[in-house]
């Protein structure tokens, strides 16, 4: 499998988990605090990683 697709999977599998974290983040928002924040910041990691990988994938092409 090519870099450019391995990328293009990893970084569809990090935005598909970063919405069920947001969702999931929002969905405790009023029933449980410390969940919609742990939510909320494993978001903020994934988001970094997208960022990081969106970058590799701007320098191959």
């Amino acid at each position: 499998m090519s870099q450019l697709k391995q990328l293009f999977r990893y970084r569809r599998h990090l935005e598909d988990r970063y919405r069920k974290l947001l969702e999931r983040s929002n969905d405790y928002r009023y029933i449980d605090e410390a969940k919609s924040d742990i939510a909320s910041f494993k978001a903020m990691k994934l988001q970094e990683k997208i960022n990081r990988v969106k970058y590799l994938d701007n320098s191959l092409v």
